[in-house]
């Protein structure tokens, strides 16, 4: 993979070629910071996230942890009076670097949100728009079929593929996102509570997804879900007032935590 930073004149530069076994981890924070003016809101958070594998943030509300996820791809930076510290690497390569190209970042590292938020086009058009406007130059009929059936959407919209998107359920319409944000072919795709908004079937079904989709991509989620992290992920971070108190295999910190914090918020005590 070649990481896309801009030089002086602002053009695209080939930064680096780096092949895939260079680290265990597709993605790494090291004292990482987020401010939101003068508050710090994410404090100091060091985590490697394994490749394909299913990593999933629990915590309670405000505790930082879908601020932290923003930051993995620099979204913070679309919020203003957010400034963020620490280091995010990618490839090697810290993305906050000042030539790194941050929308470049993003097409590497996707991004599902908590909603549902397809664009006002067709449901073609969803996924092949983004491809197009990022220079893809292959078969677009190919692409937004194998990007449907990635997320077993195919076969409920094959034959109105010209209809809008907006005409899809809600749990339609989520993972019409998710196929969106695989169509650009990313290595990372980081969801922020994906179903929370969604019925409890649609919601069975986007967990059922996240096991197929890790053999291609790893994947970040964040949850208010404990019993969703403990269904989906293979490693589990628990956040506390902008803190990584404890981050280990789901099963271990599940049931075997070290921090007192961690069982207390676990077991209900607090949360």
């Amino acid at each position: 993979m070649r990481l896309f930073q801009k030089n002086a004149a602002g053009s695209d530069r080939l930064d680096a070629v780096i092949g895939p076994g260079e680290s265990e981890h597709a993605l790494e924070a090291k004292d990482l910071s987020v401010f939101y003016g003068g508050f710090e809101a994410v404090k100091r958070v060091s985590i490697g996230f394994e490749r394909k594998k299913v990593t999933a943030l629990i915590g309670p509300s405000g505790c930082g942890k879908s601020t932290a996820l923003r930051a993995f791809n620099r979204m913070n930076e679309l919020i203003s009076g957010v400034r963020t510290e620490g280091e995010v690497r990618f490839h090697g390569v810290n993305v906050y670097e000042r030539d790194v190209d941050a929308v470049k970042v993003r097409r590497w590292i996707g991004m599902v949100f908590q909603k549902p938020n397809p664009f006002s086009k067709s449901i073609y058009e969803n996924i092949a728009w983004g491809a197009r406007i990022n220079g893809y130059k292959g078969d677009f009929d190919e692409l937004v079929e194998n990007s449907l059936k990635q997320v077993a959407l195919w076969d409920e919209v094959k034959d109105k593929l010209k209809e809008s998107a907006y005409a899809l359920s809600g749990g339609q319409q989520q993972r019409l996102c998710i196929a969106r944000a695989v169509a650009l072919k990313p290595e990372i795709l980081l969801m922020d509570e994906p179903t929370s908004a969604l019925d409890p079937l649609s919601t069975a079904k986007i967990e059922s997804l996240l096991d197929d989709l890790k053999k291609r991509y790893t994947i970040i989620i964040v949850t208010h879900n404990m019993q969703q992290a403990g269904r989906v992920s293979d490693k589990t971070g628990f956040m506390l007032l902008g803190e990584l108190v404890e981050y280990s295999d789901t099963k271990t910190l599940f049931f075997n935590p070290k921090d007192p914090r961690t069982e207390n918020y676990i077991s209900g005590r607090f949360g």
